[in-house]
């Protein structure tokens, strides 16, 4: 059974036409939620469940949040830069950078006298937590344009977001010359560095769009769920391991990439709206065949745990795995396929209700790759049409380059790029 509705009908249409006339009432409902578990890498340090012991590094080859556990909160945060020149660029990035690496280390903020307004909005008290937060700051193709003289420098394969097959794309949710990933333990944390970002940037970078994001812990146990109730993030790469993530992640010289992004990584962002209050109305069986996983356990339909490798080799029809189903498209274990490995650390949101009283929640989709086009492009592609698309819309999001990592307290964003 898949997600399409009988005698040639696509139920999609159906479903975004009930949507448009506000056909379903809504309950306001929000989320909050722990994370758990522990792994890091390269430019972080390990995070565990308490990671207000145990901070990432702000230094460090490459940049923390990439590698990083999952944090609670998030927020993605895209911006238009309206520096002047290279000179307004380069200042704005020395800039960020001092004010991440104070953020991300916490401390007594400047005094500033009783004449003057205080240097920090006192949000998070008179002495800063550090609070697990990571700040990843990556560029968009569009900083590349030539208002700041660095045409013909932008990595091989950054581009503007294009839509797929199902997407419905709203260009105000989409793109940015930078985009920030600010997480922590906590929301103020995250709104606090928001608000000190703010009032030091001001008339050199503007919010282009922002989405709000929460990390939910493991349901009873294993990958944390999104809001269709099935794990998210089954089967990543391991993250512990260097050799891998040079593989799968980060920009290496042999990639012929500029020398300058040797270091960062391809950052694909996808906002996902999901069709809850319909998605909720449809049987567990046709959910689980639609993923190829059990929604209980997020063992493959034919397996009993939920890291037990499907076995395609002997489903070759799709009898207990079907074809079209999101993991079987996603990874088809084949000749190839370790080619299309990605790490994936998206966040749920939830924005309460849109105009039409209909729950407005879904998945901040992140995906970090060294090849844009051979991972994300072309795992995206394998998932045109699946049934999948009739309960999800991407709206919004773009495509990035997080930028290599600060390596010391002399060291500031893009200086190999600007420099």
């Amino acid at each position: 059974m898949t997600g399409r509705g009988t005698g040639g009908v696509d139920r999609r249409s159906v479903l975004r036409s009930a949507v448009a006339a506000g056909a379903v009432g809504a309950t306001v409902a929000g989320a909050v939620s722990a994370s758990a578990g522990t792994a890091a890498a390269g430019g972080a340090q390990p995070t565990g469940a308490d990671s207000s012991t145990t901070e990432p590094s702000f230094h460090g080859v490459h940049q923390a949040g990439v590698l990083t556990d999952k944090q609670r909160c998030a927020a993605f945060v895209a911006f238009d830069v309206t520096a002047a020149d290279r000179a307004g660029l380069t200042g704005l990035f020395r800039t960020l950078t001092t004010r991440l690496r104070f953020l991300a280390t916490g401390g007594v903020p400047e005094p500033l006298g009783i004449s003057a307004p205080p240097s920090d909005s006192g949000v998070l008290g008179p002495v800063l937590p550090t609070d697990g937060l990571t700040a990843t700051l990556a560029v968009g193709s569009s900083l590349f344009d030539g208002r700041f003289g660095l045409s013909g420098h932008a990595p091989l394969r950054l581009r503007p977001m294009t839509a797929f097959a199902d997407d419905e794309l709203d260009p105000a949710w989409c793109q940015g010359d930078l985009l920030l990933q600010l997480c922590a333990d906590n929301a103020d944390t995250v709104a606090h560095a928001l608000r000190d970002l703010a009032q030091h940037t001001r008339g050199a970078m503007q919010v282009r769009w922002r989405i709000d994001g929460f990390a939910s812990p493991p349901r009873p146990s294993g990958t944390p769920r999104n809001l269709l109730g099935f794990r998210d993030g089954t089967a990543n790469p391991d993250v512990t391991s260097a050799r891998t993530m040079d593989q799968v992640v980060w920009v290496v010289p042999s990639l012929g990439e500029p020398a300058w992004a040797t270091g960062g990584s391809y950052l694909a962002v996808r906002l996902i709206r999901m069709l809850v209050e319909f998605w909720d109305r449809v049987s567990l069986n046709e959910q689980e065949r639609m993923f190829g996983r059990q929604k209980d356990s997020g063992a493959p339909l034919d397996g009993r745990v939920e890291s037990d490798p499907p076995h395609y080799a002997a489903d070759p029809t799709g009898d207990v795995i079907p074809m079209d189903s999101h993991m079987r498209l996603a990874n088809p274990r084949g000749a190839g396929s370790d080619a299309l490995r990605m790490l994936r650390r998206g966040y749920n949101y939830d924005r309460g209700t849109d105009g039409n009283g209909n729950l407005d929640m879904g998945l901040v989709f992140c995906s970090f790759q060294q090849d844009q086009d051979r991972q994300f492009v072309a795992v995206q592609k394998r998932l045109a049409g699946e049934p999948l698309v009739d309960y999800v819309t991407p709206f919004g999001g773009g495509y990035f380059f997080v930028l290599p990592g600060v390596r010391d307290g002399s060291d500031w964003f893009g200086s190999s790029l600007l420099t």
